[in-house]
């Protein structure tokens, strides 16, 4: 998997980080990122998947209900977030690679209340997969690499490749939070 830590600590660009990317090592990289998740939660139950961990750092600023501002997410709640956010990138990467300027976002994420079984989770993952790698089928032969576009918290503007990585880096960032919510929900399942 990529390190991200360079990007985090801003020693490297995204652009830096992707540089010497195919649009096969995408592949490579989703398949890996995916799987990831998939170990993590491959010993978790239907009870885990709607356990409420405790999370006293919980911060959604993006959430519609005040009342969730500061609510810990569930596993359900964090596998839909991280692969809707993962599709929306890959999305926007493909019309990026296509020679077309961003005009908005792409973005559905499953109502996080209606996953409550660990199997919902992984056809979710295995959708997402799909989806992204289908995405990349979409990409020319030669990628429009000099169509770029912002982003957000003062990252320099990215190509299809960065775009596309931001995804993963954005889950990359949720894997913690993942084993988390395990260890807890088999802590107070084995007490």
């Amino acid at each position: 998997m990529l390190d991200f830590t360079g990007i985090r600590t801003k020693k490297i660009s995204l652009n830096e980080l992707t540089a010497n990317l195919e649009p096969s090592d995408l592949v490579a990289l989703t398949d890996e990122m995916v799987d990831r998740v998939l170990q993590l939660i491959a010993n978790a139950t239907d009870a885990d998947v709607i356990f409420k961990p405790s999370d006293p750092a919980a911060n959604d600023r993006h959430a519609a209900d005040p009342a969730e501002v500061t609510m810990p997410w569930t596993l359900g709640h964090v596998v839909v977030h991280t692969t809707a956010s993962a599709e929306e990138a890959a999305a926007l990467a493909t019309e990026l690679a296509r020679g077309v300027a961003l005009h908005g976002r792409s973005r559905y994420e499953i109502p996080w209340r209606e996953v409550t079984t660990i199997e919902q989770c992984r056809e979710r993952l295995d959708e997402s997969r799909r989806m992204r790698l289908a995405s990349l089928g979409m990409w020319p032969d030669q990628p429009h690499l000099e169509t770029l576009a912002e982003l957000w918290g003062g990252l320099a503007p990215v190509n299809a490749m960065g775009y596309f990585v931001i995804g993963l880096m954005h889950e990359d960032d949720h894997l913690g939070q993942i084993a988390e919510i395990v260890r807890q929900a088999h802590a107070a399942r084995s007490h």
